[in-house]
């Protein structure tokens, strides 16, 4: 079992930043990525950008360019820095540990309390 607390959430005018932290204990060894999801009320969760053990990346084309994936392979920790963020951010944010198996992102079944982020003026 792998346990997953994220952190960084918050109410943020647009244009503006955030950074997102997940720190993972636990069992560790049975995945080799880990991703950042989204959800808003009534709609399913959302991949948002994963990040493999070498440091390979993934993103949604919505979150391209703005947002940027980074790992501390040390602090078994994953990062989501968000630029820019737009109204349309606005969602619930999950970290989860998963696998790649060639080039899709099977998420695991374990998953953080979840940080929510608020982008509005």
């Amino acid at each position: 079992q792998v346990q997953l607390v994220e952190s960084g959430g918050g109410l943020v005018q647009p244009g503006g930043s955030l950074r997102l932290s997940c720190a993972a204990s636990g069992s560790i060894f049975s995945w080799n990525a880990m991703a950042w999801y989204r959800q808003t009320p009534g709609k399913e969760r959302d991949l948002v950008a994963a990040i493999t053990t070498g440091g390979s990346t993934e993103y949604a084309d919505s979150v391209k360019g703005r947002f940027t994936i980074s790992r501390d392979n040390a602090k078994i920790t994953v990062y989501l820095q968000m630029n820019d963020l737009k109204p349309d951010d606005t969602a619930v944010y999950y970290c989860n540990a998963g696998n790649y198996r060639n080039i899709v992102y099977y998420p695991g079944s374990s998953w953080g309390q979840g940080t929510q982020v608020t982008v509005s003026s």
